[in-house]
């Protein structure tokens, strides 16, 4: 084993603007930058650059020590001993301060604001390698020289063998494991970090995220972000997405976008699902039509409560909620419904219209929000059915697409939350 003599630790603003001396006291200018070379979990500094137009660097292994004046070169340093810059090199401060990571701990985009630097000696040779980014607040107002104002204030670090070597200087910083961590995170916050990135970096970042997630993730997001992002996303795999997201997202984001892009889109879909979604885009905006969601699960009046239960499970993981059993008959007009509940407290052989409800609240598609709105309120429903003028079940609203309406400024997370309150609080059962 390879014995390593620590020197020193620093951060990275510390040493920038310091001046840098030969042994016998000669300025011969200042930290303006250090290159740094990653092609290992360690990347190591190679030299400093120390002229403001020139990419000329002095050599890591030249510099004697550290000091509070400056750095001190060895003894017979001459500025013929000086390298070039390489294409693989890259600059501190110009190419990795200020890149953004995901701070995964926090659920979160952050920046690298500071990095940590340790100063060793191996096999006889001294260099610098580079530890940690710096990626809380108290890094950043180091940088700033104010500092003392937050000495009481962790240090938030993430070590280099946590991130990705870049694979070009402009490249953004990814976690070596961030695929397989992002798959722990819930898709709110997946959200929150998409919503903080630029339209470039979010299609990146989405190309690494597996299906399901970036449909979760999405869904999460208000209608601007989510019209944006599929903006600029490849049109194969955006028209996977739009397929498996739930129709009514679906129609609203590509209402959103040119006829052009739309109807390019929808080609791409399976015809199936694209006929669906173009049906909801006919509604006017304001309408029940307009909120309704077609994944919904309704049952033949005929069946048994056993039967209904063994093809509810079949159904369940595609319909928008199944707190509702919604029952018809054979061409489909609505004529009863049930709650979840009262289906598994009946007897198997039961048949649903003997248990079913017959009066039932609906609305028709052309009836306007705030209809909606009154009648989900006044029964205290968490999903109201939508019906033709003939009785023929089209779809259903259910609460958080009114909540959309009465809170539009609101975040997707707190529809949940009023979801799960409405729920404990045993409304709409």
């Amino acid at each position: 084993m390879n014995a390593v003599t620590v020197l020193g630790a620093y951060y990275f603003s510390s040493l920038q603007g310091k001046a840098i001396y030969d042994a016998a006291g000669r300025k011969l200018g200042s930290v303006k930058d250090m290159a740094m070379r990653w092609d290992s979990a360690s990347p190591q500094v190679v030299g400093i650059k120390y002229a403001r137009k020139k990419h000329e660097l002095i050599p890591i292994d030249r510099v004697e020590n550290f000091s509070d004046k400056g750095l001190v070169l060895v003894n017979g340093f001459t500025e013929q001993q000086v390298i070039p810059l390489k294409d693989e090199d890259i600059y501190i401060s110009k190419w990795l301060l200020d890149k953004q990571i995901i701070d995964l701990k926090g659920s979160r985009l952050v920046r690298v604001n500071d990095i940590t630097l340790s100063w060793v000696v191996q096999k006889e040779r001294r260099c610098m390698v580079l530890v940690a980014v710096d990626i809380g607040v108290r890094g950043l107002f180091r940088r700033l020289g104010l500092e003392f104002l937050f000495k009481r204030w962790e240090n938030q670090l993430l070590g280099f063998e946590h991130i990705k070597p870049l694979e070009k200087r402009t490249s953004v910083l990814q976690l070596v494991r961030d695929k397989e961590q992002l798959g722990q995170l819930h898709p709110a916050d997946i959200a929150n970090i998409l919503e903080e990135m630029d339209y470039k970096r979010r299609a990146e970042f989405i190309d690494n995220l597996e299906e399901q997630q970036a449909i979760d993730a999405l869904s999460e997001m208000d209608l601007d972000t989510q019209v944006e992002i599929i903006e600029h996303m490849d049109e194969n795999r955006a028209s996977d997405i739009l397929e498996e997201m739930p129709p009514d997202e679906a129609a609203d984001i590509l209402g959103e976008l040119s006829e052009e892009k739309s109807q390019g889109l929808l080609n791409l879909m399976e015809l199936e699902d694209a006929e669906e979604v173009r049906e909801l885009m006919q509604y006017e905006e304001d309408t029940a039509g307009a909120l309704m969601t077609t994944e919904y699960v309704s049952f033949f009046e005929r069946l048994t409560v056993g039967q209904t239960i063994n093809r509810l499970r079949e159904l369940a993981p595609a319909a928008e909620t199944i707190y509702y059993i919604f029952v018809t008959d054979e061409e489909e007009h609505l004529q009863g419904v049930l709650s979840l509940r009262e289906l598994i407290v009946a007897a198997p052989e039961t048949y649903l219209h003997d248990i079913m409800h017959t009066k039932v609240v609906a609305v028709e598609p052309d009836d306007n929000h705030q209809k909606v709105v009154d009648i989900i309120n006044k029964y205290s429903l968490l999903a109201v059915p939508v019906v033709d003028s003939e009785g023929v079940i089209l779809g259903i609203i259910t609460v958080d697409d009114i909540i959309d309406i009465i809170i539009p400024d609101r975040g997707k997370g707190d529809a949940r939350f009023w979801v799960t309150l409405r729920k404990r609080l045993g409304r709409g059962r």
